[in-house]
């Protein structure tokens, strides 16, 4: 191991842990005298073993060290309590910089950070420069007298309003561990997660790995078939476009704006503990391409759905067109008014044009012209001619983009279409599938 990798492993432990200084000497020393690598990853989690067996007892500030033989690994408890927390959507108490916050987190996590964003560059500059007592002191500096007392506040009201909520910081390590303490301090306990925001990420990418193992069925069939209303219907399928925000289609934007790819991930994850997928004889998953809107399918998801049998939604025109209508027109216009009241039938109409625009291209400029007017003339008229000249456009993006390019897709996946029919047939074939999966 490079000595600048075991350095920062050193602190990084060191520093997350609180270990004291006795065993920061004793780590440094594995990563010196250690032959074998692999010796080292062992060793090292022991010693993180005693920092998570010090945050789930809360034996005081020192960390007490004894025979790794008599201590349980991190993995041994934190696979089901993790699982609890996720599965209950116990409240979350976010000590995180707000641009952590957004880069990732959870569904049930709420953000009150103990660092602003500029806060924490300027503890980390200072500790770079200066070291971790330096960069302690500044920060107890930067959060205290009426801003750290509205903190603890807010983080009392948290608590109040959410009596089983767990705190955690990036490693579970000082952040979380200078808030529970001034929470102590005012009155108002609670309990830490072990590992913090670190383990948790790693607790649900382990997730989705082990879902990958499963068997899958994908459902498939034409846009505006009803892959998704089968999908939410379910009780085996994963909503991979629930999680996602997104409808999945060039003109799947829904008000809300995606979330990002972590949280997009960590909802997938919690999605599929809910299910307890682990004894599902089949998870059932909607035909995708590996983008939906602005994110990805997981490859290790995405690679096993490629490979799964597919039950095919076969529907009419009209049939598509009136699901189209409901689901992407009337819903989101109802959707955007409530977010927008009296301009909502105007941000539809750009969003669709602005829609139209991105496959200007594969519709050519002749059927691009023809749909986008029969969209603007939409928005212009009463409600029942509205509905006819929507219907228009929809059809014709149906017959001259969706259709054909859904057939060349499909014409690659026949061999393993395992049923087709409507999607009440593909519905009761399904369930037969799941139950005939389960005794086999």
């Amino acid at each position: 191991m490079p000595d600048t990798v075991a350095a920062d492993a050193q602190v990084d432990i060191a520093a997350e842990w609180r270990i004291p200084e006795m065993h920061r000497r004793r780590t440094a020393r594995l990563f010196q005298t250690a032959d074998h690598p692999e010796r080292i990853g062992r060793r090292v989690r022991t010693v993180a073993g005693f920092a998570f067996q010090e945050v789930l007892t809360g034996s005081g500030d020192k960390l007490a060290f004894a025979s790794s033989r008599s201590r349980i690994m991190p993995a041994d408890f934190m696979q089901s309590d993790f699982a609890l927390l996720f599965k209950r959507d116990c409240p979350l108490l976010d000590v995180r910089s707000p641009v952590e916050f957004a880069r990732g987190a959870f569904p049930a996590s709420t953000n009150i950070p103990l660092l602003t964003d500029a806060q924490r560059t300027e503890v980390g500059t200072m500790y770079r420069r200066s070291g971790g007592e330096a960069a302690t002191r500044l920060g107890h500096k930067l959060v205290s007298g009426d801003s750290r007392s509205a903190l603890i506040e807010r983080w009392r009201n948290f608590i109040e309003h959410n009596p089983e909520a767990r705190l955690y910081c990036f490693r579970g390590g000082q952040r979380s561990h200078v808030v529970q303490q001034w929470l102590q301090e005012a009155g108002v306990e609670i309990p830490l997660v072990p590992g913090g925001y670190k383990a948790l990420r790693g607790f649900l990418l382990h997730v989705l790995e082990e879902a990958a193992r499963l068997d899958f069925l994908v459902i498939a069939g034409k846009t505006g078939c009803g892959k998704t209303h089968l999908v939410t219907e379910l009780p085996c399928a994963l909503d991979i476009e629930g999680a996602a925000g997104h409808r999945g289609s060039a003109f799947g934007a829904l008000p809300d704006p995606q979330p990002s790819q972590i949280d997009f991930e960590n909802a997938m994850a919690v999605a599929l503990l809910k299910l307890e997928f682990e004894s599902l004889p089949v998870l059932i998953a909607e035909d995708e391409s590996r983008a939906v809107g602005s994110l990805a399918i997981p490859h290790v998801l995405f690679d096993r759905m490629k490979q799964a049998p597919l039950a095919l939604i076969e529907e009419s025109l009209e049939v598509r067109v009136e699901t189209i209508l409901h689901d992407y027109i009337l819903a989101n216009l109802a959707a955007w008014e409530e977010y927008s009241p009296g301009r909502g039938a105007a941000i539809l109409e750009q969003s669709l044009l602005e829609s139209l625009e991105r496959i200007r291209r594969r519709l050519g400029d002749g059927g691009f012209r023809k749909t986008g007017a029969l969209m603007r003339q939409a928005f212009t008229v009463e409600r029942q001619e509205s509905l006819a000249l929507h219907r228009r456009w929809i059809s014709l993006l149906l017959e001259n983009y969706y259709d054909p390019m859904y057939e060349y897709q499909l014409a690659r996946k026949l061999p393993r279409v395992r049923c087709r029919g409507r999607r009440e047939e593909i519905a009761r074939w399904c369930r037969t599938y799941m139950s005939s999966s389960a005794t086999a």
